[in-house]
């Protein structure tokens, strides 16, 4: 059976093998299995569904979360000549029947729902006379309270399955679950522990980095500049910041789309058909656009304000470079972000428990925003991704800042913690050492301790940030809460007793943009949005950039060369192959323009 897979692998997708883990998934399905498999963003997830449905007989229904994403998914499946579809609220009630129809009649081999519509006694009939083989359920940690992005919604879906008389395999797939979510997930499920499938979180063609004290209108403005060819999201979030950025791109003379809660449904589809079409190149975006775009040549991710959740972020920032092409993943992170998530955490429903695990999760991510090691790595060690090595591409591992001591300013950051009992938060401890004025230090007779403005040179904020500093290499540790504690630790000691030396690298702004100078690519880009106009689909799917690239490596002159080319498939090959043919082999006969054809 996974010889079959192989050949309908390249015959609809134009892929030779299957990435690490796709096959391990498959035959767990293929041989009637429930599975769980956790693979990054880009890593092939909806292949381990969509193989299987070409396979069986029956349908694959698969469970998304997102209703904005589902027509993009469709499309893309009937690009590479699969019959799929979706029912949504989107659709009319006639288009819904219509649908429905076609259904009964086997006309479709993949059906899209989003998980609210499970329970519908509408559509428990249509699927009680509908052959069932496989349910994939998306974006599986929405089935986890403890998961970043828990749905209730999601909760109906082991009841779902249950109605079966005939158990269909279940496929439960994600790219951020920790090991807490992940067994979650699989108990709710019913999914054995043996058949959880990791293939790491590593994402070996994302390029991440942390900029801290930049001026970030001029970054993005910056860095949109140097980059006007490609696509990228900036997220931000709050709805007032997004509208912010956008109104400024706007007054630079930069087309931006936005994307957040506030606005009607057919604003944001307008905003996000623009993007995903080309029609603008950037967009400034909420969280909710997090899971709702399939566009696979995002060349850029720039949070301009630091995400809750190292499982936000990660998710976000997986939306760069889908198509396997190196891509950036920018935090510009500044203080004030830190409050902004308190803020917004508090504002919530949550339980006590799920508060203060959620506060674990943000100081987390203020870590990462602090740390000095290799950003991939941290990440990896979070999801529980043990990692040999340094990934050598972010911007920590790539540094050649000077390493500077900071042992002196440690030691009396440390000493001031001691003194003051460990009792309070870093605010706190930052206003002593800085000699603040502050009616509350005078009320608590903090401005009588010996460490008492011993730092007074400095500003408040930079001592605060070297605090974060401290935490995030474990010199100190923080408590939960809005107002957490901070406290000495085994580390403390060492330094305090000049055992230890504290290192930093000095700050240094930098910049980095992606190139793509390559003139055929190019060109082979604008044969792309010109057959994608002509088709009425989005540009990206026609060919992805990573197989334009591909294309204008190895400049292939025939059929039968094209059709080695990573992600050129039969079918997209007889809809749009010749076009590109014509492009290359003019270029292997000197670039002369006769060849190349009037789109």
């Amino acid at each position: 059976m996974l010889e079959k897979a192989r050949q309908l692998l390249h015959s609809y997708f134009g892929y030779e093998t299957f990435r690490p883990g796709q096959e391990k998934i498959l035959t767990h399905v293929l041989q009637g299995q429930d599975v769980m498999g956790i693979m990054p963003t880009g890593g092939g997830k909806s292949i381990c569904y969509q193989l299987p449905s070409l396979m069986n007989d029956g349908i694959t229904i698969v469970i998304s979360p997102l209703i904005s994403l589902m027509k993009d998914q469709v499309d893309e499946l009937q690009e590479n000549g699969i019959r799929a579809t979706y029912i949504n609220s989107t659709l009319s009630h006639e288009e819904t029947n219509a649908r429905i129809q076609r259904l009964y009649a086997g006309e479709y081999r993949l059906l899209y729902v989003a998980p609210e519509r499970l329970l519908s006694s509408t559509f428990q009939q249509v699927i009680q006379y509908t052959k069932v083989d496989v349910i994939a359920v998306d974006e599986a940690h929405c089935l986890s309270q403890w998961g970043h992005d828990f749905r209730p919604s999601y909760l109906d879906i082991p009841t779902f399955i249950h109605r079966f008389e005939e158990r269909p395999v279940v496929l439960a797939l994600t790219a951020t679950a920790t090991p807490e979510v992940a067994e979650d997930v699989c108990e709710l499920l019913s999914i054995p522990s043996e058949r959880l499938i990791k293939t790491g979180f590593a994402r070996e063609n994302l390029i991440f980095s942390v900029h801290k004290g930049q001026d970030t209108d001029r970054f993005i403005v910056d860095y949109i500049k140097q980059n006007k060819e490609e696509s990228g999201i900036i997220y931000t979030s709050t709805r007032k910041e997004a509208e912010r950025i956008q109104n400024m791109l706007k007054k630079k003379f930069i087309s931006a789309g936005i994307y957040h809660g506030g606005m009607s449904s057919e604003e944001r589809a307008r905003h996000q058909e623009d993007f995903v079409y080309d029609e603008v190149s950037v967009i400034v975006a909420t969280n909710a656009f997090g899971m709702g775009i399939n566009k696979s040549n995002v060349r850029y991710i720039i949070h301009a304000q630091m995400p809750r959740t190292m499982e936000a972020y990660y998710q976000e920032a997986g939306r760069a470079g889908r198509d396997g092409e190196m891509s950036e993943c920018i935090l510009l992170f500044s203080s004030q972000d830190i409050q902004v998530q308190q803020f917004l955490l508090e504002q919530t429903q949550y339980s006590e428990e799920r508060k203060k695990a959620e506060f674990q999760k943000l100081r987390s991510m203020v870590n990462y925003c602090h740390t000095e090691q290799c950003l991939e790595r941290y990440i990896l060690d979070y999801f529980g991704d043990e990692q040999a090595s340094d990934c050598g591409r972010c911007l920590h591992c790539k540094d050649d800042r000077q390493v500077v001591d900071v042992t002196r300013d440690g030691q009396m950051v440390l000493s001031c913690v001691r003194r003051m009992r460990e009792r309070y938060g870093k605010t706190i401890v930052a206003q002593v050492l800085t000699g603040s004025a502050n009616q509350k230090i005078r009320d608590f007779k903090l401005d009588r301790i010996t460490t008492y403005g011993i730092m007074k040179g400095k500003k408040q904020k930079d001592v605060v940030a070297f605090i974060d500093f401290l935490i995030a290499h474990r010199y100190l540790s923080s408590g939960d809460g809005q107002f957490p504690v901070v406290a000495l630790t085994d580390l403390s000691g060492a330094v305090l007793r000049g055992e230890e030396k504290i290192l930093k690298k000095e700050t240094v702004l930098t910049e980095r943009a992606v190139s793509n100078d390559d003139p055929l690519f190019q060109q082979l880009r604008q044969i792309r949005t010109q057959l994608a106009k002509e088709h009425e689909v989005a540009p990206y799917m026609v060919f992805s950039d990573q197989t334009l690239r591909e294309m204008s490596s190895q400049k292939p002159e025939t059929k039968q060369q094209m059709l080695q080319v990573k992600g050129v498939g039969e079918h997209k090959y007889d809809v749009y192959g010749e076009a590109f043919l014509h492009v290359l082999r003019a270029e292997a006969n000197g670039g002369s323009n006769e060849q190349t054809p009037v789109l």
